[in-house]
């Protein structure tokens, strides 16, 4: 096959720039204070659990392929972290707010009208630049919540230094951003499927 040689190395290069841009990752804190990748996760897991203790909602927002991994990880959450956890991706609440206000305003808006005082947000974006992402955040801040960020792209992003735990995957190529965004909310699910204020739980879902 024309090319063969150059197609059946693709693979292996591909999943090898994966490899260096996992080793690349990037935590930061609110302050900007640099943490290891088990910090973060720590600290983000400590956020959660702290606060969906007491009653509180984490809250996932995305555009595109990131608001696929938005409802997943608000079902996941849900059903298997026993987190409650919502994503506001219903198509006839973003066509309604993005009629009336603005397609920039598609999380602000239900972020004012459904988080409270001691919620959670989880804001993905690949770019760190969406808008209406960064609205949510502005949104969530004002309501008392804490927020956790998934970016990517260039580094510096105006997502990247906005929550309290954010975690910047450096690359512009969106299936690495996306996937390892996905990875990273599995494993701080898993993380508090393996805690002890879980009880060890350990289902799953496909």
């Amino acid at each position: 096959m024309k090319g063969g040689g150059t197609m059946v190395k693709f693979p292996d290069d591909y999943y090898e720039r994966m490899f260096q841009t996992v080793r690349a990752l990037s935590v930061t804190d609110r302050s900007g204070r640099e943490l290891t990748l088990q910090q973060g996760i720590e600290e983000a897991v400590r956020i959660i659990l702290s606060r969906s203790s007491s009653g509180g909602t984490v809250m996932f927002i995305g555009n595109g392929g990131s608001a696929a991994i938005a409802s997943h990880m608000a079902t996941d959450f849900s059903k298997n972290g026993g987190v409650k956890a919502m994503a506001f991706n219903d198509a006839s609440l973003l066509t309604c707010l993005g009629n009336d206000y603005g397609y920039s305003h598609v999380f602000e808006k239900p972020v004012e009208i459904y988080a409270s005082e001691g919620d959670v947000l989880i804001a993905i974006s690949s770019s760190g630049r969406s808008e209406n992402i960064l609205l949510g955040v502005a949104a969530a801040r004002d309501k008392g919540c804490r927020v956790i960020t998934f970016s990517g792209f260039d580094h510096g992003n105006p997502l990247s230094s906005l929550g309290d735990v954010n975690f910047y995957v450096p690359s512009h190529i969106y299936g690495f951003v996306e996937v390892l965004h996905h990875s990273l909310c599995h494993c701080l699910l898993d993380t508090i499927l393996s805690s002890d204020e879980k009880g060890g739980c350990t289902h799953r879902t496909a």
